[in-house]
């Protein structure tokens, strides 16, 4: 079946010479590859462009997967300690759903009414107040005493979390050559999934003897320390330097000009017009209006089922008879599924029409979910399907950060990136919630996971129909 797909995906064309005056449209269609051409005014240097790494260019993307890395462990270290966490505090399925989603709420208020503001104020500073929230936020967390406190701890380190993810996709696509953004914005989301690993062998190891309070302190200091580099190394976007030109833009943007081995720039090209105003409208102009509305659906769905997995496996397994730490070693193995499965989706989106590439994932999605939930196996063969899981699910929805990514221009990105996922994150909020209600209610853990396949499949389907405009010139 995967055969048969795969030869019949798409394959993208590329620009490989960089030049700024090409007009060629690519044949409209569901199914149109994505067009990989810089629009005309792109304020991004010329090797940029003709897909030559620069070690500014590695940097800016390697602190972005660091970045990812650490939100993962930062948001997803609480479904490894939950189980603990629910019998030294007798908490409710119910309760444990409100403080999953409560750091799933921030992320959706971060993506919203935060993140947008990187297309005003840059996406430097945005990315390093954000992470500080989370340091400190984090380590308070690790403090509380009660489930009320824990969920407004929670709710702050989102807030951090949602902010720093639209950010630093935004700044991963700008600093990367166009044949290789959907790769860079692929290869920071494998962050994500790479820094649960180490956060669920960190807590296998820190759990027993020093407590869940340990575990999120050790986070805490991590977020710290990661702070300290960023400030360090962290550039800001050629791209948005230039268009939105802040105080000493030409300056800043020479500088960095300097590292990618170019000649400085005399003075600042126009401003566009475009770049005084950020209004949401803005996210449905040019012909954007169904397709924005088809991928924030896709996005919700896609996170609906998401949040759910990766924060009730480790408390599903448990239920099914499995000890802690095979629980444990069952969602570190998920997200080593999701590491990889992030990896793959951004070599695929290289080389095929990434809506087809994300509905191939979410199709297998619902087919492992089917089978992780459903059958009785030894445990070698349940971490195997906890990984199919992984790759399938997670793999399939960061294709979503990419497809965002593609989908709005520059000069909006952080906001239209923000906004698909932050109104996707109504999902995210539900999904765990649901998971809850459904646990709750004493249904078999095979029923739970057929219902969330459902909306595995609807996601896939919706990938479809979305159309990414053209560039204007």
């Amino acid at each position: 079946m995967f055969i048969g797909v795969a030869t019949d995906l798409v394959e993208m064309r590329r620009d490989e010479r960089g030049c700024h005056d090409c007009t060629q449209q690519l044949p409209r269609g569901i199914f149109r590859p994505l067009d990989r051409r810089m629009s005309a005014d792109s304020a991004l240097p010329r090797s940029v462009e003709a897909g030559a790494w620069k070690p500014l260019q590695v940097i800016a993307v390697g602190l972005c997967f660091l970045l990812n890395m650490l939100d993962g462990a930062d948001l997803l270290v609480m479904s490894f300690v939950a189980p603990v966490l629910s019998d030294e505090w007798a908490i409710a399925p119910q309760d444990l759903g409100v403080i999953f989603s409560a750091s799933l709420a921030g992320m959706a208020c971060g993506c919203l009414f935060i993140a947008p503001l990187a297309d005003r104020f840059g996406r430097r500073p945005l990315i390093i107040c954000a992470l500080a929230v989370v340091a400190v936020a984090m380590v308070i967390s690790s403090q509380v005493h009660s489930v009320e406190a824990m969920i407004l701890a929670r709710f702050v380190v989102g807030l951090g979390v949602g902010t720093i993810g639209v950010t630093m996709t935004a700044m991963a696509s700008e600093f990367a050559p166009p044949r290789y953004q959907d790769f860079a914005v692929g290869f920071v989301q494998a962050g994500w999934p790479f820094g649960s690993i180490i956060t669920a062998f960190l807590t296998v190891s820190l759990l027993p003897d020093h407590g869940w309070r340990t575990v999120l302190l050790a986070i805490g200091a991590l977020s710290l320390g990661l702070l300290v580099i960023a400030l360090a190394l962290m550039p800001e976007s050629i791209d948005f330097l230039l268009r939105r030109q802040p105080t000493k833009a030409l300056d800043r943007a020479n500088r960095l000009r300097a590292r990618l081995g170019h000649e400085p720039l005399g003075a600042l090209p126009s401003k566009p017009e475009a770049a005084s105003r950020t209004s949401l409208l803005r996210l449905f102009d040019d012909g954007r209006l169904r397709s924005g509305v088809i991928l924030w659906i896709a996005v919700a769905l896609g996170y609906f089922v998401l949040y759910f997995v990766i924060n009730w496996i480790p408390e599903l397994t448990t239920r099914a008879g499995l000890p802690l730490d095979q629980a444990i070693y069952a969602g570190a193995t998920y997200n080593l599924g999701a590491f990889l499965g992030t990896s793959l989706m951004g070599w695929l989106a290289v080389r095929f029409a990434l809506p087809r590439v994300i509905a191939l994932f979410f199709f297998a999605a619902a087919v492992a979910m089917l089978i992780f939930g459903n059958l009785s196996m030894p445990l070698v063969l349940t971490l195997l399907a906890a990984l199919a899981v992984g790759v399938t699910v997670q793999g399939g929805f960061n294709g979503f950060w990419a497809l965002s990514a593609r989908f709005y221009p520059t000069e909006i990105r952080s906001t239209g990136i923000g906004w698909s996922m932050g109104v996707g994150r109504i999902g995210a909020v539900l999904g765990p919630l649901v998971g809850g209600y459904l646990v709750g209610t004493d249904l078999p853990v095979g029923t739970v996971f057929i219902i969330f396949a459902v909306p595995a499949v609807i996601a896939g389907l919706l990938a479809l129909l979305v159309i990414i405009p053209e560039k204007r010139a």
